[in-house]
């Protein structure tokens, strides 16, 4: 065998490359290559030599065969870089509506049918024990940092909870709760009663309705309705005077334009 061993250039400093020639059998003629780092060790492919490098060298465009850098493969991983990094600058609003909730795998029995061409067979199966899967605990916490904001990109004051509603569980924040029952109204379509066990407080952990937001169980009376009619109606109000104020400003600019436009005219 002929070997051949000298520097490579496209690796870090005291690497070097070994090419060894083979002069006789059916592969005469053929070549393998090594690579041996400062230390004297030996290696054989390119994904030992990645290992063994890890993080401190990006070997996705090096030539395992050549010893040398591949120039396409590098400017395709340049600009993959710049677009990623690009992108990560410019930010894209996260328009989905799906809430960061951990469905874990169903640990119930779930219903079997055995197929067979008997015809007295039948499929038996419950499609709502089939589809619903458990949540995990406290999944409302995922929620915290979670924040709305406008067309000006700044973020929309949250609202005042009613004194009535009170959270339950480790560190539910007034941000956690009002999360939790936005997210409740949001996905389910049951009733919103909050937790109506009394042993919740002391282990949540035990006695938490995971289909129930994180507070207390609390009432709704007439006079919560009807102040939330009045608020319904000023807010109503609100929109009404904008809306009218935008039609008039609107209709004064085109009555500037029509009549600035007969004076363009007699000029010309």
């Amino acid at each position: 065998m002929e070997r051949k061993r000298f520097e490579c250039s496209a690796l870090p400093s005291g690497w070097k490359r070994e090419e060894v020639t083979r002069k006789s059998g059916l592969s005469a003629g053929k070549s393998d290559v090594y690579y041996y780092s400062p230390s004297g060790k030996k290696f054989r492919s390119k994904p030992q030599l990645a290992r063994y490098l890890g993080n401190s060298m990006d070997l996705s465009s090096f030539d395992f065969r050549t010893g040398k850098m591949l120039i396409s493969k590098l400017n395709k991983n340049r600009q993959r870089l710049r677009f990623d990094s690009a992108n990560q600058v410019k930010g894209k609003p996260d328009l989905t509506t799906s809430l960061p909730v951990r469905q874990t795998a169903s640990i119930f029995k779930q219903p079997v049918t055995k197929v067979t061409n008997h015809p007295n067979n039948k499929v038996k199966m419950d499609p709502q024990k089939a589809v619903e899967q458990p949540r995990q605990l406290f999944w409302e916490k995922k929620l915290t940092g979670l924040n709305a904001f406008d067309i000006a990109e700044e973020i929309i004051k949250t609202m005042d909870l009613p004194k009535g509603l009170q959270g339950v569980g480790p560190g539910c924040t007034d941000e956690t709760l009002l999360s939790a029952i936005a997210s409740a109204l949001h996905t389910s379509s049951n009733p919103i009663t909050g937790q109506l066990s009394a042993a919740v407080e002391k282990n949540p952990g035990v006695w938490l309705n995971t289909s129930q937001p994180l507070c207390k169980a609390f009432m709704v009376t007439d006079e919560d309705i009807r102040k939330q009619e009045e608020l319904v109606q000023q807010v109503r109000k609100k929109l009404e005077e904008a809306l009218m104020a935008d039609m008039l400003a609107h209709a004064e600019e085109s009555g500037k334009e029509s009549d600035i436009t007969p004076d363009k005219e007699e000029d010309v």
